[in-house]
């Protein structure tokens, strides 16, 4: 356990300082496991309740709005994942696809369409304030990662976990308000499954050397359900489910919404806007 701590510890310095981490014969071989850790576990807060089951965020007089429960007419078909937003050959990233986004709406809600994929914004965007409010189905199934699992990607490589983490065990940098197996949240702030949850993002894009580098990385404050769970985080790099994140050159991106694989009932959104800062 030592030699594990003492391993990511390492790699996760390397991510911080822009240094690459390579893997080599002298090297384990990276597994989904290395990047999970189980303590210390957040703090359960359960949150203020709600009056009703109404919207109670409007957006801003500045505000874009992303769904008003209207139409996707906002957002298109996002590209696939290789190994979770893996850039080209290029080291560049390539969002913007032209296809129509076939999520379900219906009843003034978007609801995860699993066959279709992810979705993602047709816009792109660097620094923002972005409001969404999300929902685990009530009869919800699954275990752990399998339960009610997607996720919020900034810029379309940094993920904001979605899952339902209502009294679930699983690793806890990838309970909800977690980045993504990065950084567990600083409490669990979920409501029950059939409930609303909101997520209120501030989000600073990063900045980058010449050679590909952080000049500033990337940070974020997120609130869930009004409660602090991520304050100024910094995020080491774009999104990994196998090995450790590294800096990687990107400009503007969109916002994403994931469609996981696993076989539980499909989240549903509504009232998703954004500032631009």
């Amino acid at each position: 356990m030592k030699k594990l701590a003492l391993l990511l510890f390492t790699v996760t310095s390397l991510c911080a300082t822009g240094q690459n981490f390579n893997q080599n014969d002298e090297e384990p071989k990276m597994t989904p496991a290395m990047t999970e850790f189980y303590t210390p576990v957040p703090k359960v807060v359960t949150p203020g309740k709600t009056v009703s089951e109404d919207i109670l965020v409007q957006p801003s007089s500045d505000a874009i709005v992303l769904f008003d429960g209207k139409d996707l007419s906002q957002w298109e078909k996002a590209p696939a994942r290789s190994t979770y937003y893996t850039p080209d050959e290029n080291s560049e990233f390539n969002f913007n696809t032209g296809t129509e986004a076939k999520w379900d709406v219906s009843d003034g809600l978007l609801t995860v369409n699993k066959k279709e994929g992810d979705i993602q914004t047709k816009m792109s965007f660097e620094n923002f304030q972005l409001h969404i409010e999300w929902r685990v189905p009530e009869d919800i199934t699954g275990e752990g990662q399998w339960r009610g699992n997607s996720g919020i990607i900034l810029q379309g490589v940094y993920e904001l976990q979605i899952l339902d983490s209502y009294q679930q065990e699983t690793y806890t940098n990838g309970i909800a308000g977690s980045i993504y197996k990065q950084t567990a949240p600083l409490v669990n702030a979920m409501r029950k499954p059939g409930e609303w949850n909101t997520y209120d993002i501030i989000y600073t894009a990063p900045t980058f050397m010449e050679d590909g580098r952080f000049r500033t990385p990337p940070s974020v404050t997120v609130l869930l359900n009004g409660i602090l769970v991520q304050s100024n985080t910094v995020i080491l790099g774009p999104t990994k489910w196998i090995g450790v994140p590294q800096a990687t050159l990107h400009g503007e991106g969109p916002i994403r919404l994931q469609a996981h694989a696993d076989p539980s009932e499909p989240d549903s959104f509504r009232n998703i806007w954004i500032r631009e800062l």
